[in-house]
């Protein structure tokens, strides 16, 4: 049966700066988290001093795209591309680079659409401000979205803040958080969140008054849980687990507070963080026009009471296995009826219609797929190619839960699979790839760096071509 999508969709491709571009400390650029983490990992994996090459690769890259057909290319600028301490003076060779990246997406009629924000803080900022616990942070990123509107803004339309503050925020290592005080570490992870929602209302109602016709939103972690079983505890655990994860980061951006739920578990934990006055009228004012969702995986929990065993409002064995909310505990299981790929996430195309069709209903504003794709460690045959058949199920089976919304008469506006060219997983190198084209390259050797098109990329240039009429 063909799927049909609409005439404008968006059938894109995705990547992020710390993960594709390498060129690490050149044309002036400065040392993030996200390279401060990698090069921890340097003696085990690839880190980020070449990546993929993009900054020295992009013109074949992006012709590569333009054959691929993409109508849209989701990437991140790097903040320390722009300004290389986070609130000093603005580098000029870093502007450049994006102006000639996004001349040249214009150029093969690729929409650029920008990522202010994914995963890579400025270090600087780190010894400055403890990064985002300080407020001095917030307005840091302020600027630095300011000066990529007034620079970018007569060509850039589409904005997205912070991608996955919801999951960041759960992550120490991103958040460079390493106190090892529970409460203490509670405290700060609730203060830094609340700054974040303050950075993104403040670049929200920036992009608005300065990009003309400039629409922006968020990209969040999706998260869909089912119960384990029909009892209601588990029912329960399970929309918990969606509320903690997902649900409550969406709701802030969307009505400008927190939602009640999450602001009852803050006041029941001391957990409130420290706001000032003319907060609320920032926050409310910040309208997002469109919701961006990353979406790998569902989520299956079993509800545990509060007992001797599980303290009230106290965390256990970590945010992966066991969280909570101010009444009692849920953990997550395996649901046996879906395949998982090799590293474990579970693979479930139905789980995509589900959040599609849940957030339609609960915020009625434009959906678009920012990232969704299968990692695994891809091989060269040995007639030089890549047959990923396993890629193009997995694309194939998504892409057809996504008609199946539309059909459901979800508003989704397109479609970026992660990734457009393999590019640096944070936690497995290039051991574990993503991407429609292969990069020649191993964590170890860097090789020649070639661009080879995988099995899948002729695969999705055909859904393109079709409008997705080939499914």
């Amino acid at each position: 049966m063909s799927k049909h999508f609409p005439k404008d969709f968006w059938w894109g491709a995705a990547s992020s700066a710390f993960q594709i571009e390498g060129g690490w400390n050149e044309g002036g650029k400065g040392l993030s988290v996200a390279d401060f983490n990698s090069f921890r990992r340097s003696a085990v994996q690839a880190d980020s001093k070449v990546a993929s090459d993009f900054y020295h690769h992009w013109e074949e890259d992006i012709d590569l795209m333009k054959e691929l057909g993409l109508k849209a290319y989701r990437f991140s600028i790097a903040w320390t591309r722009i300004i290389p301490d986070g609130d000093g003076k603005v580098n000029a060779d870093g502007i450049a680079f994006y102006n000639r990246v996004i001349d040249k997406l214009i150029s093969c009629n690729i929409i650029p659409f920008v990522t202010l924000y994914h995963f890579d803080l400025p270090y600087a900022l780190v010894e400055k401000y403890n990064g985002w616990e300080s407020r001095e942070c917030a307005y840091a990123f302020q600027r630095y979205a300011q000066i990529c509107f007034s620079e970018f803004g007569d060509r850039v339309k589409y904005w997205q803040v912070h991608n996955e503050q919801n999951l960041m925020m759960r992550v120490n290592e991103r958040m460079n958080i390493y106190e090892t005080d529970p409460f203490k570490q509670e405290k700060m992870r609730a203060q830094m969140d609340y700054h974040m929602f303050l950075a993104h209302a403040l670049a929200t109602n920036d992009c608005h008054k300065m990009v003309d016709g400039g629409k922006i939103g968020p990209a969040v972690s999706s998260t869909v849980t089912y119960p384990l079983t029909n009892k209601p505890e588990d029912v329960w655990a399970a929309l918990m687990n969606n509320r903690f994860k997902t649900d409550y980061c969406l709701d802030f951006h969307f009505n400008g507070e927190y939602p009640g739920y999450y602001l009852a578990y803050l006041k029941e934990q001391n957990l409130m963080p420290a706001m000032e006055d003319g907060d609320r009228e920032i926050l409310k004012q910040a309208k997002m026009d469109f919701i961006a969702l990353n979406y790998y995986r569902t989520l299956t929990a079993r509800y545990l009471p509060a007992d001797e065993n599980h303290p009230k409002g106290q965390r256990i064995e970590g945010f992966n296995e066991v969280d909570y909310d101010m009444y009692g505990y849920w953990k997550i299981e395996k649901n046996t009826n879906l395949a998982a790929s090799e590293y474990g996430a579970q693979i479930d195309p139905v789980g995509l219609r589900i959040v599609l069709n849940e957030y339609w209903s609960r915020y009625h504003l434009p959906l678009i797929i920012t990232e969704n794709g299968l990692g695994t460690a891809d091989e060269l045959a040995e007639d030089g190619k890549v047959h990923d058949a396993y890629r193009i199920s997995y694309l194939h089976d998504h892409i057809a839960a996504i008609a199946d919304a539309i059909e459901d008469g979800v508003d989704v506006m397109g479609y970026c699979p992660w990734s457009v060219i393999d590019l640096l997983s944070s936690h497995q190198g290039f051991k574990k790839r993503y991407g429609l084209v292969y990069v020649n390259r191993t964590d170890s050797d860097l090789k020649d760096l070639a661009r080879i098109k995988k099995d899948s990329y002729f695969w999705y240039k055909n859904v393109i071509a079709s409008n997705g009429n080939s499914l």
